[in-house]
């Protein structure tokens, strides 16, 4: 395996997770010794960082921007549509000049219409797509890279051989998470309170990702403990803001960089994955990269007991409970903050789930 070239209808940077997710994948294929070019569109970006500093990766692959037409800020739904098209015909076209080993990405609209022209064409799903968005690519694609048991099953059902089909997992930048910080520094560096017990969220505040759940958890714990919410876009920092920014024990401190989140991950007490079980997204098929993050971290994990989570964590590492229900919720909160698991068997755990580890595999898989 010579070069790859990683196809990506995203924005570079961005303040989504998928970002770092493309970004670190193509970091560490090119630390496997692979030639690594990410294409994404050439679009309006309001953040100006260089890529590689933004999210912290090494400069051991290069970044294509094509022509696209961007007009999302004006026409909405449909200038997406005109920015996906203009896009896959972008990527189609600089794919058929490029003589690479493999054709990588999520974007199954580029990657359905390069595989009409190139063999050796893979797409990693990270959702459940209708049959007749994705078929054509079912078929010719070479391998289909998942990330949960849950997806395999779905594209299985849709007639996809077993055998064309790779669970990978998110994975995490384990040395960035697994820093030697106190308790004490941790909060002395991240500003958040010396004298509370701190449950900790990171991630958007989306309502399958289950934030309501723990925040109205969060008003039935003890004045001596607070739970604090990182991330979230503007508009839903906005709005989470309204609904439980005044209660005494939230705190919402926004958006922060990801290299941020580590010392946040450590100066908690309790990190919390609250996800719903109302929607197939969370129940089935989601494989989230916080909670790779907060294994790293060795910091107790209190987790919505689904499916999508069960493939990772067991009960001998994690506090379960039922999804949805604050009571339960509010039980397992407890029992985490008085009966600690043991940290290294998280610790332990996470290293299966590395970036590298995962791009080995999957170079393994292309041999």
């Amino acid at each position: 395996m010579k070069k790859i070239i990683y196809i990506a209808n995203a924005r570079i940077p961005t303040e989504k997770a998928h970002g770092l997710a493309i970004m670190k994948m193509c970091e560490a294929f090119a630390r496997d010794g692979v030639d690594v070019e990410l294409v994404v569109p050439r679009r309006n970006n309001p953040i100006k960082d260089d890529p590689f500093e933004y999210y912290g990766v090494e400069k051991n692959f290069r970044i294509q921007k094509l022509p696209v037409i961007d007009l999302m800020f004006l026409l909405g739904k449909l200038g997406f549509f005109l920015e996906t098209c203009t896009y896959a015909i972008s990527a189609t076209a600089y794919c058929l000049l490029s003589s690479a080993d493999a054709f990588y990405g999520r974007d199954e609209i580029s990657l359905g219409l390069i595989s009409l022209f190139k063999k050796n064409v893979v797409w990693e799903a990270h959702t459940a797509k209708k049959r007749w968005l994705a078929s054509g690519l079912l078929k010719r694609c070479k391998f289909l890279v998942v990330i949960s048991g849950g997806l395999k099953e779905y594209y299985v059902s849709l007639g996809v051989s077993e055998s064309k089909i790779f669970v990978a997992p998110s994975g995490v930048d384990i040395e960035k998470f697994s820093i030697a910080v106190s308790k004490e520094d941790a909060r002395a560096a991240t500003g958040l309170p010396k004298d509370k017990k701190i449950v900790l969220y990171t991630g958007h505040l989306y309502s399958w990702k289950g934030v309501d759940v723990l925040a109205k958890t969060a008003t039935q714990l003890g004045s001596d403990i607070v739970t604090v919410f990182v991330g979230g876009t503007e508009k839903d920092l906005a709005d989470f803001s309204r609904k439980y920014g005044e209660h005494p024990n939230i705190m919402i401190v926004g958006q922060k960089t990801h290299g941020d989140i580590p010392l946040f991950l450590k100066a908690a007490d309790v990190l919390v994955i609250p996800n719903s079980a109302h929607e197939k997204i969370s129940r089935l098929y989601t494989s989230p990269m916080k909670l790779f993050e907060y294994m790293a971290s060795g910091t107790p994990m209190v987790v919505s007991d689904l499916p999508s989570v069960r493939e990772i964590l067991d009960d001998s590492i994690a506090y379960f409970f039922k999804p949805d229900d604050d009571e339960s919720l509010k039980e397992a909160i407890n029992k985490a903050l008085v009966s600690e698991k043991n940290a290294n068997a998280l610790t332990d755990r996470v290293k299966e789930y590395s970036w590298d580890t995962r791009a080995t595999k999957i170079i393994e898989l292309l041999k």
